[in-house]
């Protein structure tokens, strides 16, 4: 299990939970191709939250691109792979067993008579071990008897070899008290 905070990432509240939701449960590296199809506009996030008077996307209900979004959760998504790296975790087979989005204070832009409130976000993300599962396991067990097939002929051939240097010697020890023999 691995851990990454944002703290006061500058982007939207709403938006991030979205992008939370979308990507929930995923695999780490699915996750990181689904947001980098986002930034390339190829993919759309689907909107089940915060969507009134949104658009519709092929194929789905209300959905957009959240760019900006996507771009800082990549990079969560890759100090978590990191993190998880560190600590020894087999990266391939990474999931997001925990992600969420919350308010962050929200600090004042620059001005004299009118201001605005700039936008913040937290968001914590946790990846952890996918367990294999039982299809997986038996998936894996046919190889797992390869590679003793291959080490039980590897021993083979060496027991060969090793018979056939032992011979070798005999037949030398043999060819030696011939010759010993006949001076």
């Amino acid at each position: 299990m691995a851990k990454v905070c944002g703290k006061a990432l500058p982007i939207s509240t709403k938006k991030t939970i979205v992008v939370c939701d979308f990507i929930r449960h995923k695999n780490l590296q699915k996750a990181k191709e689904l947001l980098s199809n986002v930034v390339k506009k190829k993919v759309a996030v689907p909107f089940t939250r915060f969507n009134k008077d949104m658009g519709h996307k092929k194929g789905m209900g209300a959905g957009r691109f959240p760019v900006k979004t996507s771009k800082e959760m990549i990079l969560l998504l890759e100090s978590a792979e990191a993190n998880a790296q560190f600590k020894g975790l087999n990266t391939s087979n990474l999931v997001i067993s925990y992600i969420k989005a919350d308010g962050a204070s929200r600090p004042w832009h620059q001005g004299r008579q009118r201001r605005r409130k700039m936008k913040r976000c937290n968001v914590e993300i946790i990846v952890s071990e996918k367990e294999p599962t039982k299809k997986e396991k038996k998936a894996e067990e046919p190889k797992k008897e390869k590679v003793k097939e291959e080490k039980s002929l590897e021993k083979k051939s060496q027991v060969k070899l090793s018979n056939k240097s032992e011979k070798d010697v005999e037949k030398a020890k043999l060819s030696q008290k011939e010759v010993n023999v006949k001076k």
